[in-house]
């Protein structure tokens, strides 16, 4: 126990005075994935915060080797970490400075642990609306790169601040979502294009991986949150005072303004 509460304390920390850390000390690290999320839902728990959604990260091939990791895994949204629409994002001890367009679902039941796995239909019988965002990453490692997985799952998969858009008005359960085409603009610049498959190969798997990984872990969803399923493209780099939209065609434009502190 002694283990995890200075873990815990060290990253605590280091959120609530936006600092980054070179790792976590050996003798406190998580060795497994399993030990991350257990690190995970501690630093959650004492930020003291309800969650409003969810993130799935390392959703692409790409993603994957970029982080050293073999998998997708998944962080949370804080309440106050989610953004409106046009909202001004925060920058301060932002070091990965990217932005990333995102599909996203929210729930419109609540989901409970079960011992069968949930096949994609169901999973989607989950779905009460299809969302957009933004995602604006973050991480407390300053080599977020070679941290390792257990570190970044610990360290909330890097979920930081996250701009929620409308819920789609328009049919779009029948849309393929996997060869829908999203573009990203930084300052009025296109400088990222991707499709909804980019996120395990269609938006609608990304979904059923995670309420299949939330299954395995014993943990719940409340009906009302989201989950954003991974980046359509590449993450588009972002600097201070940049304005991003994200237009995702027929379903609209999302965009958000970056703080200029530094």
């Amino acid at each position: 126990m002694q283990k995890l509460t200075s873990a815990q304390d060290i990253l605590l920390d280091a959120w609530r005075h936006d600092r980054t850390i070179d790792a976590l000390p050996e003798a406190v690290r998580p060795t497994d994935i399993a030990a991350g999320y257990a690190l995970q839902d501690a630093v959650i728990e004492a930020l003291g915060e309800p969650v409003s959604g969810y993130k799935i990260a390392a959703t692409s091939a790409a993603g994957q080797a970029h982080i050293a990791v073999e998998h997708p895994i998944t962080g949370q949204f804080r309440a106050s970490r989610v953004l409106e629409p046009g909202a001004t994002a925060p920058m301060r001890g932002n070091t990965m400075r990217v932005a990333e367009a995102e599909f996203v679902f929210e729930f419109g039941v609540d989901v409970a642990p079960r011992e069968a796995l949930f096949e994609r239909e169901e999973a989607m019988d989950l779905i009460g609306h299809l969302r957009l965002g933004i995602e604006l990453p973050n991480a407390r490692f300053g080599d977020f790169v070679q941290a390792g997985a257990a570190q970044l799952v610990a360290d909330n998969a890097c979920a930081y601040a996250f701009v929620l858009g409308p819920r789609i008005t328009q049919p779009w359960r029948a849309a393929d979502l996997a060869a829908h085409r999203v573009q990203t603009l930084v300052g009025g610049e296109s400088v990222s294009r991707g499709v909804g498959g980019d996120a395990l190969g269609d938006p609608r798997d990304a979904l059923t991986w995670f309420v299949n990984h939330y299954r395995e872990r014993g943990r719940s969803i409340t009906a009302g949150s989201f989950v954003t399923t991974g980046v359509c493209g590449k993450p588009a780099p972002i600097m201070p005072g940049h304005q991003v939209a994200v237009d995702f065609g027929e379903f609209g434009e999302l965009t958000v303004v970056l703080a200029t502190e530094d």
